[in-house]
Order: structure tokens, then sequence, then C-alpha cells
């Protein structure tokens, strides 16, 4: 079964964590993934290529996802600090076995704690404790 590995899970601000790992099936897309996982992956939209609020850095294993179609592309021209190794977590899906290692964007992570204020505000009251 591939693994998709997160280098930065832990929630932008907390303490340096190590990273997560999980196992998932061919034919699963990065944000699907983070979903299983329970990591920080925005997605705005709902996962339908239509913001670029799931924008990842593929680190490792790019070779095992799907190709970047046009739709994806122009997404990403949308997003903030595309790297040659961008991709939007709902377009990318897992093709082969093998690792892939992912640093989800600052944008991402930023729009999942928009999306969940809940989560937002329990990290927001973990640093004033500190």
């Amino acid at each position: 079964m591939p693994i998709v590995r997160y280098t930065n899970a832990a929630p932008p601000g907390a303490p340096s964590q190590e990273p997560v790992e999980i196992e998932v099936p061919v034919g699963t897309s990065l944000l699907d993934a983070s979903k299983s996982a329970h990591v920080s992956h925005g997605s705005a939209c709902g996962g339908v290529c239509a913001c670029s609020t799931c924008h990842v850095y593929v680190t490792r294993g790019a070779n095992l996802l799907s190709e970047s179609e046009d739709d994806e592309l122009d997404i990403l021209d949308k997003a903030f600090d595309v790297r040659s190794t961008s991709r939007l977590g709902c377009q990318a899906k897992i093709e082969r076995d093998g690792l892939v290692v992912i640093e989800i964007s600052r944008e991402s992570r930023d729009a999942y704690y928009n999306e969940h204020p809940d989560e937002r505000r329990a990290l927001e009251a973990a640093k004033r404790e500190k």
C-alpha cells in the first residue's frame, strides 16, 4: 500500500512534532489521505478543484502521483508561494505503491483553521496557556 508522510502535521505555532504517516489505497487523493490521517489540510471548496486551499508541496514521490491537468494548473496560478513541487491535494491521486512525502502549505493550514473555528480556538487557548 502507498504511504503518505506529512512533514508538518503539527498545528502552526505548535512545538515541532514527528512526521505523521498513513497507509492508503492506490487511487486515494492527497486530500483524502489527509482527512484519514486527521491532519490540518484546508479544503474550502470541498475538494472539487475550485480553490487553492488544499495546496501542498510534494517533496518525494511525485512520480507516484497522477499528472497535473490543466484545471489544477489554472487553480495553482491563484495560490500563494507556488513552487515546482506544488500540487492541489484534491487533484493529486496516488497511482502506485511507494512513499509520498508532502508538506502542507501555510495557505492550506491557515484555511483549515478558518474552516474549523473550534479547533482554531483550542489552538489559540493552548498557546495562551504556555
